[in-house]
């Protein structure tokens, strides 16, 4: 590994674009740079070589599953120029690769996405996809996605229930207009309905089926430490406290009155879970198995958080 400003010095000296010609050949080497770089994998990609792939074929306006059998195929000069930019911003910036081709996948889906809203990589897309089962007994008619961002949860959401209306709350003009880009991209201007509150507090009274959240959750510590790309992405939708709990605590103190009688709320708190559950070592937090990895998603009924409302307030 070297120093990210050598490696850009030594990618302009070796006129890359000139010894390379195929897809396969800029695979390759956008791998090979990565893997000589010291960026931070952790915007929907955990690896050099399936960030390379997401950063080369977006590039090329190619899908995911082009065929292998075409990777041989030349290219032209722009689009080794396009490439051969993007390697060197990606390195020299530390921006992520979501925000340089403003698109990430989520649940099988492509979403827009910009610096005004976190890139898409939450862990519940592994219970979304899996129904909410078995928390749910019948599928959901209203679902509140609250701090929506991109509006990717509420979107994939809407997408595995084809009857249900999706509520889509954020306190971010900036998010909610991301979000109204992905609503329109994917035909649900009349399924999802994007909604400007301060969590509760500016939204009508109604009862969900499931509230779904992925709430800004770093505390202070890791937001101190985090690498150069999440400084890209908007601190309102990261930080939350010295324990990273603030904003977790007022939905769980307010959820229960936003619920059906067999309504659920799926909160995701990463790696403040061991706050919580020091802070509150009674409730019975069901804390969910990620098919896809990842930790900290909870679930709670409203009947636990009527029962336990009062530690939360």
């Amino acid at each position: 590994m070297i120093h990210n400003q050598q490696l850009v010095e030594q990618i302009q000296a070796d006129q890359v674009q000139h010894n390379l010609h195929s897809i396969q050949d800029f695979l390759r080497w956008v791998y090979s740079t990565f893997n000589r770089s010291d960026i931070y994998y952790g915007h929907g990609y955990d690896n050099a070589w399936d960030e390379s792939q997401q950063l080369v074929f977006a590039c090329l306006d190619l899908p995911p599953d082009f065929p292998r059998e075409f990777y041989t195929s030349r290219l032209t000069n722009e689009e080794k120029n396009h490439i051969i930019s993007m390697v060197i911003t990606r390195i020299s910036e530390r921006i992520p690769v979501a925000y340089l081709i403003n698109q990430a996948w989520f649940c099988g889906l492509n979403f827009y996405v910009d610096e005004r809203v976190i890139v898409p990589r939450s862990p519940i897309n592994a219970l979304i996809q899996k129904g909410f089962a078995p928390l749910l007994n019948k599928a959901p008619k209203r679902i509140l996605d609250m701090c929506t961002g991109s509006g990717c949860i509420a979107i994939a959401c809407a997408a595995q229930f084809p009857e249900a209306e999706v509520d889509a709350v954020d306190l971010s003009f900036d998010a909610l207009n991301v979000a109204e880009i992905n609503i329109e991209q994917h035909n649900m201007l009349h399924r999802v309905f994007p909604i400007q509150s301060n969590l509760f507090q500016q939204l009508p009274q109604d009862q969900y089926d499931l509230i779904v959240t992925n709430p800004p959750y770093v505390d202070a510590e890791d937001l101190a430490d985090m690498p150069e790309e999440f400084s890209h992405e908007p601190e309102l939708a990261l930080g939350s406290g010295a324990d990273g709990l603030d904003i977790t605590k007022q939905i769980l103190s307010q959820a229960a009155d936003y619920l059906t009688e067999e309504g659920v709320l799926v909160c995701e708190v990463g790696n403040s879970m061991v706050h919580l559950m020091a802070q509150y070592p009674d409730v019975p937090f069901q804390w969910q198995t990620l098919d896809n990895g990842g930790v900290g998603v909870f679930a709670l009924s409203k009947a636990a958080l009527l029962q336990y409302r009062h530690y939360f307030a």
